[in-house]
């Protein structure tokens, strides 16, 4: 059990940040998939969800997903050691012996509830031998009987504090100067009359040295008496030099010792250990409960989170941190993005209209039978992508995959996406901001930086009635994020065409990604696909204007 390795966290399924339909159910539907084939993981969103996509995880009882806020490596993802806590009330000579048996500089101490109350070290044991209080007692007598290998002749109370007294006087010298009082701790060898003395005065605790053989009449007082008593093989001085190693150790352990959270980042604890010159550390969770040491050394070789994106490949779309974890895999069915790893991964990048139709047609490859919510969910994914099949990012492989799931699920498909694009397409009681960033990803082309928000609906008024607000957002975006274009696709489902609102650093980007004039929030038919339509038209724009 000493020095166990902690182990690593399951492995992350992510989609792309301000998550839409898709991204939250391919998330889900791979994690299930390798789950399924042996894995150890769990589907993570990274932003609020979507009105559509609670509808369609409220409809097929699948619970929503948590939130990730990063995957930075934190002091609980290290391979720190976790050596065994101490109790507190364990005398400095036990928990000596246990360090040295066990090589370990830097001991943990805890309560009865193993929560870290302090640290002892080599060099604090060492101290007390030469600056401690040699006569002051705290401890057990537990802590007595087994650290002299005495055996207890009379028992009375486990908790001994009192002053150590050795009986190296006449008996009548001690009994005039009344040395021996009820708060006495006395070490004492085969002096009968002393023992009988201390008995009478009740002491703490009365330890009779040199494994004396009592008398049959004083041991039968002895039993009787009130006060604890103990018989020591060990002679008075050895009794006496050991007598000050069985207080407990929390007599001589650091209280106000420096330690981390568990879920403290790497990048704090390398800051912060700067200022000091400990090589151990103890590492706590939120309650304070002791998990283990952290050393200067574990930093060296820091264990990483394990990541698998799906929907997307870029790191402005993805997870805080992405580059200080290890990405496994990547599903994904948008262009490359800029993404890099030290070694070889999985890559599945197929250009379809859902990253749901990969999956899905992994599960095939798997021979992994899909239950009705995964084919719910993977089906969701499909229709909200590829604008129930109507979007030019649809493939004939999504329509083959699409009429399968269909099968599985047995719903009225129509009714069914119609509920799900009112639901979410609904704008009432939603701020500027909030309908602006529900769907929007920058991308950086041929060197710019650009900014494409997309909402649909199936009411254009709701957001024209705040056409001004919005054009001002979209300034406010536009030079905030230093974008060389901040483009708003407000998407008609219904009609299969999108109304543009726009601020670019060229007034001639638009025209000529579009080839004719555009005026503000003025409507381009067959317009829908962000992907597959509008950044392709804007690359080549960009482009020409170079």
């Amino acid at each position: 059990m000493l020095d166990k390795e902690v182990d690593n966290m399951s492995i992350f399924v992510v989609g792309h940040k301000n998550p839409d339909t898709d991204s939250v159910t391919a998330a889900i539907t791979y994690s299930n998939l390798k789950n399924k084939l042996g894995c150890d993981t769990v589907p993570y969103r990274l932003g609020e969800l979507n009105l559509e996509t609670k509808f369609v995880l409220d409809y097929f009882g699948v619970d929503e997903i948590e939130y990730l806020k990063d995957v930075k490596i934190q002091l609980k993802d290290l391979k720190y050691k976790k050596n065994i806590p101490l109790s507190s009330y364990m005398s400095v000579h036990a928990v000596y012996n246990h360090m040295t048996k066990n090589k370990i500089r830097t001991q943990p101490i805890v309560d009865e509830n193993s929560k870290l109350i302090g640290i002892v070290t080599m060099r604090d044991i060492a101290m007390s031998l030469i600056n401690g209080d040699f006569y002051k007692i705290n401890t057990s007598l537990n802590n007595v009987e087994h650290d002299l290998n005495a055996t207890v002749v009379n028992r009375v109370r486990d908790l001994i504090i009192g002053e150590m007294l050795i009986v190296a006087y006449h008996y009548e010298t001690v009994k005039r100067n009344n040395q021996i009082t009820e708060n006495s701790i006395v070490i004492v060898g085969d002096r009968y009359d002393v023992i009988k003395l201390c008995i009478e005065r009740e002491v703490k605790l009365l330890i009779i040295t040199g494994g004396a053989n009592l008398p049959d009449e004083l041991k039968s007082i002895c039993k009787n008496s009130g006060i604890n008593i103990i018989v020591t093989p060990f002679d008075s001085y050895t009794t006496a030099k050991h007598m000050n190693q069985v207080n407990f150790v929390s007599s001589i352990m650091i209280k106000n010792m420096i330690k981390f959270n568990a879920n403290d980042y790497l990048d704090y604890f390398k800051e912060e250990i700067q200022n000091y010159s400990h090589s151990k550390y103890p590492l706590v969770d939120y309650a304070g409960n002791y998990l283990g040491m952290v050393s200067r050394r574990h930093v060296l070789n820091p264990g990483k989170k394990q990541v698998i994106l799906v929907d997307h490949n870029e790191y402005r779309q993805s997870v805080e941190g992405l580059k200080q974890a290890e990405i496994l895999e990547i599903i994904d069915h948008h262009k490359l993005g800029d993404m890099s790893t030290e070694l070889p991964i999985n890559f599945r990048n197929s250009p379809v209209g859902s990253t749901d139709t990969i999956i899905y047609q992994m599960y095939k490859e798997n021979n992994i039978q899909v239950d009705k919510r995964m084919a719910g969910l993977m089906l969701s994914g499909i229709i909200s992508d590829t604008l129930l099949l109507k979007s030019p990012t649809t493939t004939l492989v999504d329509k083959v995959v699409f009429e399968e799931l269909k099968t599985i699920i047995d719903i009225d498909i129509d009714d069914f996406a119609m509920n799900m694009f009112k639901t979410g397409t609904s704008l009432v009681g939603q701020t500027i901001e909030q309908i602006f960033n529900k769907d929007f990803k920058e991308f950086r082309l041929y060197g710019k930086k650009v900014g494409i928000a997309q909402v649909f609906t199936l009411n254009i008024e709701e957001v024209f009635d705040r056409k001004e607000a919005f054009q001002e957002y979209i300034h406010e975006t536009f030079v905030q994020r230093n974008h060389f274009l901040t483009l708003l696709l407000i998407t008609d489902i219904l009609k299969e065409g999108s109304y543009l609102l726009f601020e670019a650093k060229n007034q001639q980007l638009i025209p000529i990604a579009l080839e004719r004039k555009i005026k503000q929030g003025e409507y381009v038919k067959n317009l829908v696909s962000r992907k597959k339509q509008v950044i392709p038209k804007i690359m080549e724009a960009i482009n020409i204007l170079k």
